[in-house]
């Protein structure tokens, strides 16, 4: 099947009031694993590569284009994004392989210098076919880079989306990345006022943190892309502990990633069927 743009996943979950689910890629097997589980739900999927993922593997090209290829062969429409790109040239090399969409982040930098980048990164992408997601009110425990307890403004939001021309944007309402227990308490009336300030999908990181009620209840208030990374890398490191734990002779990868990425596939599954089903 072709690669599918994010923008077409969002407009089509956003016009029917569902949620879409974003998960990250850190090794082929949550590559393959999240496409597996789109393909048991029947739902659209979007495969995310973070900057600090592209870091880890030296470069974002042969992560990136193992994303790409599992994708196209995927059953269900997938689209590939590059996620939390803070370098322009990141974003470049992404779009010279053939994402389909970016989110760039310059949500550290004073508002007006935001807006600056932001506005260039995306002509640049709009001048590819590529859609832009970018950040607004700062969400916590990225890499000490954003304040816990920030907030988004909804007047702001709506100028910072008019200055850029973004296609969406990442808001703060009270998920924080990297969150191990699934705890977080949202903003929901502040979701809502988001979601009638600005025309563009919102998105929300830092999902790992909140629970399924949460997460139907974000979507309900006006939630489109939900991004969840952390989550699943708990599910699959479970999984190659509890191999481990049993097989100490081990020596074959294969033997203890291949049920780390049916575990992974499982719950992207369900997950998807969560956001997609907010109302059920």
């Amino acid at each position: 099947m072709p690669l599918i743009s994010t923008g077409d996943i969002t407009h089509g979950a956003r016009t029917g009031a569902a949620g879409v689910g974003a998960f990250n890629v850190v090794q082929i097997e949550h590559a393959q694993a999240i496409v597996s589980g789109a393909e048991a739900a029947g739902l659209p999927v979007i495969l995310q590569v973070s900057e600090n993922t592209a870091r880890y593997h030296g470069a974002l090209e042969p992560i990136g284009l193992a994303s790409l290829a599992v994708a196209r062969a995927a059953a269900v429409p997938v689209a590939v994004h590059l996620d939390h790109a803070e370098s322009a040239g990141l974003v470049h090399e992404a779009v010279r392989l053939g994402f389909t969409s970016v989110m760039f982040d310059a949500s550290a930098l004073p508002y007006a210098d935001n807006v600056a980048a932001t506005r260039e990164i995306t002509a640049y992408c709009h001048g590819h076919g590529v859609w832009v997601e970018a950040e607004l009110g700062e969400i916590g425990g990225k890499d000490g880079a954003h304040a816990p307890g920030v907030r988004t403004d909804p007047d702001e939001a709506r100028d910072f989306v008019e200055a850029t021309a973004v296609d969406a944007l990442a808001v703060a309402v009270g998920s924080s990345h990297a969150m191990l227990t699934r705890d977080a308490v949202l903003d929901f009336a502040l979701i809502s006022r988001l979601r009638d300030a600005v025309r563009v999908p919102l998105v929300l990181h830092g999902s790992s943190g909140v629970g399924d009620t949460g997460l139907a209840a974000a979507i309900g208030a006006g939630m489109t892309k939900v991004n969840i990374s952390t989550h699943l890398n708990k599910l699959f490191t479970r999984a190659v502990r509890a191999y481990l734990d049993t097989h100490a002779e081990a020596a074959d990868p294969r033997a203890y990633l291949g049920p780390a990425r049916d575990a992974v596939a499982a719950e992207v599954a369900r997950l998807l069927d969560v956001l997609a089903r907010p109302g059920r």
